[in-house]
């Protein structure tokens, strides 16, 4: 008897501080047990760069350069289901707290007047991505399937999005399993 075609998910991170996969991987010895049912494409957990065909795709952190615009949209086209994981990917997060000051103002604070910084000078290299005026939620930009906030999402609540998700019924989260630290 042939087994059963595994689910392939990947994960992507934005502008955000990593706390979102640092939960999924909180799930501890409940990752073998995810192991039975899926198979990951891009995660930490794989050191894969670039994300295949996946059936789910969890990604953190919000749009704040035209960077996290290419990527999200590469990988947004190849996951059948979209899920904003976190406070950043669904608001925007802390990363839009800069929302209010113009970017000017925010790179001279940081680069011209920051703490232990003498005549420094905002970065200048073709290299680095354009930074955006303003930080988005990824809905601003892609077409997303679902929701799971927090900052960042426990790990308790992670697995139960994804038991429910992959047993085919409509994760539902109590209000209480989700904080924001």
């Amino acid at each position: 008897m042939a087994e059963a075609k595994k689910v392939r998910i990947a994960t992507c991170s934005l502008a955000g501080c990593f706390g979102c996969h640092m939960s999924f991987l909180d799930i501890d010895e409940k990752l073998f047990d995810l192991l039975a049912w899926v198979e990951f494409d891009r995660t930490p957990l794989t050191d894969i760069k670039h994300c295949g065909p996946c059936d789910v795709g969890l990604i953190e952190g919000g749009v704040c350069n035209a960077e996290n615009v290419h990527v999200l949209k590469e990988f947004r086209k190849n996951c059948k289901v979209l899920v904003a994981v976190g406070a950043c990917a669904v608001t925007g997060g802390i990363p839009a707290m800069r929302n209010s000051v113009e970017l000017r103002a925010c790179f001279d604070e940081v680069y011209h007047y920051g703490v232990g910084l003498k005549n420094g000078m905002i970065p200048n290299d073709p290299e680095l991505p354009l930074p955006f005026d303003k930080v988005h939620p990824i809905y601003e930009v892609v077409k997303v399937d679902y929701c799971l906030p927090g900052c960042p999402p426990p790990a308790s609540a992670i697995w139960q999005f994804l038991t429910d998700l992959l047993a085919g019924r409509e994760p539902k989260l109590a209000y209480e399993s989700l904080h924001y630290d």
